[in-house]
């Protein structure tokens, strides 16, 4: 089967979790209490690439304060549809010394990615360390992971999601809602 067609196929018969109203929802709950927590801290916004593009876009319009943007490119899939080792593709270009950073990731599943980009923070010496993931997962975590994300937007159960940042195999990132790959 083309990859087209077989993009075409996971699109038709995946079932929606999430619509784009519910995600709307979320992301202005989330903008409420990142507002709340941030507002005086003029922090820096990392966005996790290039699943987090969506999320972030979406999240920042709805935070009237001052703050800055910046990206991380950290990834353990790379096009795939398991996890494997994490590559360092892109660092920010700010400084993170004495800051607030608020690391904004499309997904928590297994959570060593966002493990590693915390730690990446830490050591560059921010002042504090905040995570907002779009969608958590409803699983263990890797071993080591021992936090949840500050600011979650929706919780799902452990499955191949795709939609709103989150891809299949590099495709349907820009499908706006929450989809599980049936079977």
């Amino acid at each position: 089967m083309e990859t087209s067609d077989k993009v075409q196929s996971i699109l038709q018969e995946a079932i929606c979790l999430y619509s784009f109203d519910d995600i709307n929802e979320a992301l202005d709950r989330m903008a409420k209490q990142i507002t709340h927590d941030l507002k005086e801290t003029n922090p820096l916004v990392l966005c996790v690439m290039t699943g987090a593009l969506i999320t972030t876009g979406h999240l920042v319009t709805r935070l009237h304060f001052p703050l800055e943007i910046d990206y991380i490119h950290a990834t353990r899939y790379q096009g795939t549809t398991r996890g494997g080792d994490l590559h360092w593709l892109v660092e920010p270009r700010s400084a993170l010394n004495n800051r607030t950073v608020l690391i904004v990731d499309d997904i928590m599943d297994g959570g060593l990615t966002l493990a590693a980009i915390i730690d990446y923070c830490k050591q560059a010496k921010a002042k504090a360390v905040y995570s907002a993931v779009m969608v958590s997962k409803k699983r263990t975590r890797e071993p080591g992971v021992n936090f949840e994300p500050n600011y979650v937007g929706l919780v799902t159960d452990d499955l191949y999601l795709f939609g709103f940042g989150l891809d299949y195999e590099e495709h349907l990132r820009n499908v706006p809602g929450i989809y599980a790959v049936k079977g």
